[in-house]
């Protein structure tokens, strides 16, 4: 199966200079627990909801006045819209993410958003399995 045919579609970016507050009623929002960060017409990173946690409210920021930028995960990691759900999985796996960004192929613009839940309830329950537990293990 392709990535195309199991990714949730419609899902945009924000700018780095969005609120932490902003990020958060958003993902509220949208059911959503992470969201692309995109300026100049190029993705430049990720804000989770665990970043928001970690990176903001945990560090004693002020969720007003911190931006994206300041808690974003940097140097994007993504899928093409044509690649097999396998390959994705490998991508999760290897980079131990639970999300990726999908990009059409031929136009090169952000389209959908793969998760690792996507994975496993469209890809061979073994190939998920195993994706789920390669992401999900213990980073060293």
């Amino acid at each position: 199966m392709k990535v195309k045919k199991a990714m949730h579609q419609g899902v945009t970016w924000v700018d780095p200079r969005t609120s932490v507050e902003e990020l958060a009623s958003l993902m509220r929002t949208h059911d959503i627990g992470a969201i692309p960060i995109g300026e100049h017409d190029r993705l430049i990173g990720m804000v989770t909801d665990r970043d928001i946690v970690c990176r903001c409210v945990a560090a004693g920021r002020d969720p007003k006045s911190t931006t994206a930028r300041e808690i974003m995960t940097k140097g994007i990691r993504f899928c093409l819209d044509k690649h097999d759900i396998k390959a994705a999985a490998r991508i999760m796996e290897r980079k131990k993410v639970r999300r990726l960004p999908v990009i059409d192929a031929k136009k090169k613009r952000l389209i959908g958003m793969l998760s690792l839940g996507d994975v496993y309830n469209a890809g061979p329950r073994r190939g998920g399995r195993e994706a789920m537990q390669g992401v999900s293990a213990h980073h060293t």
